[in-house]
């Protein structure tokens, strides 16, 4: 199309725009959490637990030696969580998928003109294929892929890379694609926990003892290579320096196992136990391993444990929030994408 004579092309400001509205069309985020059933029903979780215990991520064991284990799982287990996940439901459904779209949502915001944000669940809706596929039909040809677990599992980060992949599979034209790994140490992140506990103790008093509690995984995955375990102890190091208290007052545990075989330990329920029974009345409890509250840490940790600790003489176990949607969350996952975006357009050198 001609141009007058006085122009000499887009100004700096218009490019920029330009750029931006290119990225904003063309990069994609997808931040991936765990997932949940759809209703507090037994109907609903065995879909739900058949996928999610079906995953050769979560349970390697031989098929031949685990459908007849899973069979029987799933003719009793969807009821008692029924039970559990009864405890913690809201109006507005499950805890873990509310705040996760609403952490979705602010971090959206905060990447505004540089890429669009999707979540997908593991497990469940909506899946990761689903996501990409969107994502996709909207125009992303670059996609960073954003696991919302701070510490890498190959039964968590692992299991969402090969979701990933088979999504991938289907698709003629796959887009560009970047992952992140794990951000267990992340400067950031730390920071976002410390200062969510200390707001918590200048509101509410500080306990005796503060027990980190990670969610567990078998022993032996960590011995074939899992790096979990050396993860998670680094974020409970970094925690315990950042707030300047020791390992006697900042403890880590390992809550969630399930079956026969060793997890790691030491267990957060034994470990309440203990606590309670030497003398400690005041316990707070926070779930570093989790970027949302969900199943595991308003009932497992806020309700099962609580009641274990009182049983056992202690006073009270208060548990700390998970930093949901707050703004020292979003800011640390928005540095996050933008470091690993660097180079695609709207992201810088």
């Amino acid at each position: 199309m001609p141009q007058p004579d006085h122009y000499t092309g887009p100004s700096d400001h218009a490019r920029d725009r330009n750029v931006q509205a290119g990225a904003a069309c063309g990069t994609g985020v997808l931040l991936v959490n765990l997932g949940t059933p759809a209703a507090p029903t037994a109907r609903a979780l065995k879909p739900y637990l058949a996928e999610f215990l079906s995953d050769r991520r979560v349970i390697d064991y031989p098929r031949w030696r685990w459908w007849p284990i899973l069979k029987v799982i799933l003719a009793i287990r969807p009821r008692r969580s029924a039970h559990a996940y009864t405890r913690i439901w809201t109006e507005a459904g499950s805890p873990l998928r509310v705040l996760s779209e609403a952490l979705a949502t602010a971090l959206q915001a905060e990447l505004a003109g540089q890429a669009r944000v999707a979540l997908a669940m593991r497990y469940g809706a909506p899946s990761v294929a689903t996501k990409i596929a969107e994502l996709q039909a909207a125009g992303v040809r670059r996609l960073l892929v954003l696991p919302l677990y701070p510490q890498y599992s190959a039964t968590s980060t692992g299991s969402v890379i090969d979701a990933v992949a088979d999504a991938l599979k289907q698709l003629r034209w796959p887009p560009e694609l970047r992952l992140v790994n794990d951000y267990h140490d992340d400067p950031l992140h730390i920071e976002a926990l410390a200062e969510r506990i200390e707001r918590w103790w200048q509101a509410h008093g500080r306990g005796e003892k503060l027990l980190l509690s990670f969610h567990g995984i078998p022993e032996r995955y960590v011995r074939l290579g899992d790096p979990y375990l050396a993860q998670c102890q680094a974020t409970a190091a970094r925690l315990r320096a950042r707030l300047g208290l020791d390992e006697a007052q900042v403890l880590l545990s390992f809550q969630s196992r399930v079956g026969r075989e060793p997890w790691l330990q030491p267990y957060t329920d034994a470990t309440v136990r203990r606590l309670a029974a030497e003398g400690v009345r005041q316990l707070d409890v926070a779930c570093p391993g989790f970027a949302v509250d969900c199943l595991e840490t308003l009932e497992e940790i806020a309700m099962q444990n609580r009641d274990f600790f009182l049983a056992a003489g202690g006073q009270d176990l208060r548990y700390i929030p998970a930093l949901n949607d707050s703004p020292e969350q979003v800011a640390g996952l928005a540095a996050i994408v933008r470091r690993h975006a660097q180079g695609w357009p709207g992201f810088g050198a």
